[in-house]
């Protein structure tokens, strides 16, 4: 067990960059293997709060907290908080200058920032992953979509909510929520968009809704590059069916404003005004405590161990899992026996958040009349475990 397992790590998502970063930096031999055709071939989302006690904390342990300073947005991390009905401002949060303790990042920025230390060809593009065997000798063959094999000691399943590497492990699935989420872009805001651009100012606007519009929300993000994205949230029809990334594939702006009867003509703008729907994003999550047995060779970190609905808390989870992992593996000789003991830390660490993430998604989204606003903002939760 001294000798240095060979390691594939599955998904270059901000996970499985810091486990790679970490590993290649303490000599192992690792290779990741990523779907998308290059690093920017996919759009990868809009921007991410990195909190101290997690998502910051995997980067100093991968060396490159310093890095993610000197580039992240510190003036964007404002929250204001909007009443669904009349468009009043509920809360508004705006640190002063030099304050706040969670600079936003771009998730392709931050994808950069992790890629840019890896020696040449560790990441594999165009590469996805599809399932994972076993040799006779009891070593792991990793499978890709074009027929490729892969021979290693450990496959990290950094792969996502739909991880082949978790099929591997368990046959529990993600589930749909129910809720969608249909992305919006704003590009140019400051000149072409200059009301959308004070409504949002510089963090994230919230709203959820109450009464008729029970069941409805709307979020908004100020990115980089003068890009505001918005985020139309519903509790989907029957019709729309458990896959409404294919059923409102062709959704209108104009039937998207019809899902959100009553709600105030400011935020509608939300809507109404950007320059074209991105996105469908249906929001799934795993049975929160979703556990497996210890298997050698084998492991999942983030959102293939434990997707959860998005309250701010998912992407540092999932790279603090990473950071963990890979000192687990490195400060030892039974790499195995510290991979399964890391799986028990991230498990019994993710399993109450995953709880309290599905709670206060429930009371966001929940069918029934709300006497009072939701209690959680999503930026809260990590607050309320530190």
């Amino acid at each position: 067990m001294s000798q240095k397992p060979v390691i594939v790590i599955a998904g270059a998502g901000p996970a499985g960059l810091v486990a790679a970063n970490m590993l290649c930096r303490d000599g192992f031999d690792v290779t990741v293997f990523e779907a998308d055709a290059s690093a920017t071939s996919r759009d990868q989302g809009g921007m991410l709060d990195l909190h101290v006690p997690d998502g910051q904390l995997a980067l100093k342990k991968a060396g490159l907290f310093d890095t993610y300073m000197a580039i992240a947005r510190h003036d964007d991390q404002e929250l204001r908080d909007i009443d669904w009905a009349t468009g009043e401002t509920l809360l508004e949060d705006i640190p002063a200058p030099g304050t706040g303790d969670s600079p936003e990042i771009d998730r392709l920025v931050l994808r950069e920032l992790l890629l840019e230390p890896l020696p040449v060809g560790t990441v594999i593009w165009g590469a996805r992953v599809v399932g994972v065997g076993k040799t006779a000798s009891g070593r792991r063959v990793v499978h890709l979509h074009d027929g490729r094999t892969h021979e290693c000691d450990l496959v990290i399943g950094s792969d996502g909510a739909g991880s082949a590497v978790r099929a591997a492990l368990t046959d529990v699935r993600p589930v749909y929520t129910g809720v969608t989420f249909v992305e919006l872009w704003f590009s140019d805001v400051e000149r072409r968009h200059a009301d959308i651009a004070a409504l949002v100012g510089h963090g994230t606007l919230m709203s959820v809704g109450n009464g008729p519009g029970s069941g409805t929300a709307l979020f908004a993000q100020r990115n980089g590059n003068d890009v505001i994205r918005s985020y139309a949230a519903f509790r989907t029809h029957a019709d729309d069916t458990d896959r409404p990334e294919k059923t409102l594939a062709d959704i209108t702006q104009q039937a998207l404003r019809a899902r959100f009867p009553g709600w105030s003509p400011r935020l509608l703008s939300l809507i109404e005004d950007a320059e074209r729907i991105a996105a469908i994003r249906p929001i799934v999550g795993l049975p929160p405590g979703t556990r497996w047995l210890a298997t050698p060779g084998l492991t999942l970190v983030g959102d293939a161990a434990h997707v959860m609905p998005p309250m701010g808390v998912g992407v540092n989870l999932a790279m603090l899992d990473a950071a963990e992992l890979a000192e687990a593996i490195a400060g030892t000789s039974d790499w195995q026996a510290a991979v399964h003991a890391q799986e028990t830390v991230m498990l019994d660490r993710s399993g109450p958040i995953g709880e309290q993430c599905a709670d206060a998604f429930s009371e966001w989204f929940g069918p029934s009349e709300r006497s009072a606003r939701p209690s959680l903002l999503p930026h809260t939760i990590h607050e309320q475990r530190r």
